[in-house]
């Protein structure tokens, strides 16, 4: 139902892909086509003072995740865990993604982002690129991308990325709360995601192969530079650009926050994979779901929550990021985030509690 009002209708057309969030949409995408294909945002950086297009992005990327965190911390300010997770995503954003590589290139340093890491941050394994770093950032890349990263997952499943550190993450959960259900729910939807974000990571893997195997034979393989090279640019355009730029975040007003997470991160399919062997879940209080189907509304990654609280079953899913707005909004208390051995539901209440899930605890939720 739409409250009275012209403001209030703005907010439900823009949420409900009526005609304001098609031409949002529209404005998004051209935002991002401009940024990726052409030097339009260059004349307009320099003359704020700024480097370079992308530092006028970060800039602006920033700003978007600082005043969308600030109303989601009033939104859920009696929620700790999402105070808390907030408040860490606006500082990482602040702190590792922005000015960390902007002070680093004042004082003639390589522009390192520490809050990136492979696949994501694709150069971090790019022979051409990281073996011509200073060695503690070459050491970062390989340990933080196949040791950090998956310990990490294990311990505290995904979310510690996807929710906690991640920019992608950081600015679907701040500038675009508000359109979190408006990801598909359907069967449709989730074969869909399976197929495409372990594509990607296949290709990602097999793009980093060849460049180690190229860069190995030099120039004794100048067929294989070639093909290489001509494969990097290709998932650069598709991939880094498209996929996550025009897409990822030009349809948020219509395909939800996470498209790009959900469908085609190779971080995320990583985690996801390591989140399934690890001990994160959600757990359910048996026989307390009444079928409101809040929680499945607003999953930003499209989980139909409710069916495996209608099942009394505890789970582990994939796509799940621990963003914990399926516990927020339940009525009845009915979900948890935990970080459990044990993976028998009746047992779900008495396990100890990871620091990072003990904030989770739902207290009555209340969809705004």
């Amino acid at each position: 139902m739409v409250r009275k009002g012209k403001s209030a209708w703005l907010l439900h057309d823009l949420t409900h892909r009526g005609p304001t969030a098609w031409l949002l949409t529209a404005l998004l995408v051209a935002f991002y086509l401009l940024l990726y294909f052409t030097h339009f945002f260059t004349p307009v950086a320099h003359s704020l003072g700024l480097s370079s297009k992308w530092t006028l992005y970060g800039l602006l990327y920033t700003l978007a995740i600082l005043a969308g965190g600030v109303h989601v911390l009033r939104k859920y300010r009696h929620n700790r865990y999402q105070v808390v997770r907030t408040s860490v995503v606006m500082f990482v954003q602040v702190v590792f993604a922005f000015s960390i590589p902007e002070i680093l290139q004042f004082f003639h340093q390589p522009e390192y982002y520490f809050s990136y890491f492979w696949p994501l941050k694709f150069d971090d394994l790019n022979p051409s690129v990281v073996f011509h770093l200073p060695l503690f950032y070459a050491l970062y890349s390989f340990l933080g991308a196949l040791l950090l990263a998956p310990f990490l997952g294990v311990v505290f499943g995904k979310r510690w990325y996807c929710s906690w550190v991640c920019g992608c993450g950081g600015l679907a959960n701040t500038a675009g709360d508000g359109l979190r259900h408006l990801t598909s729910k359907s069967s449709r939807a989730w074969k869909f995601e399976k197929i495409s974000i372990h594509a990607v990571l296949a290709v990602s893997v097999l793009l980093t192969a060849l460049l180690f195997v190229s860069y190995g034979l030099g120039s004794r393989a100048p067929a294989l530079a070639r093909f290489t090279y001509n494969f990097q640019t290709v998932y650069a355009f598709l991939v880094v650009a498209t996929l996550s730029g025009v897409v990822g975040a030009g349809l948020y007003p219509l395909g939800g926050t996470r498209i790009w997470c959900r469908n085609f991160c190779p971080m995320a399919a990583v985690l996801g994979l390591v989140q399934k062997l690890g001990r994160f879940r959600i757990t359910v209080k048996p026989n307390m779901c009444i079928s409101c189907g809040l929680c499945s509304k607003y999953c930003e990654m499209g989980i139909d929550v409710r069916a495996y609280a209608q099942a009394n079953q505890s789970f582990t899913r994939a796509s799940c990021v621990g963003c914990g707005l399926c516990a927020e909004v339940c009525p009845r208390g009915v979900l948890r985030l935990e970080n459990a051995r044990s993976h028998a539901p009746q047992r779900a209440s008495l396990v100890q509690i990871a620091p990072l899930a003990s904030a989770a605890s739902p207290s009555p939720g209340r969809p705004r």
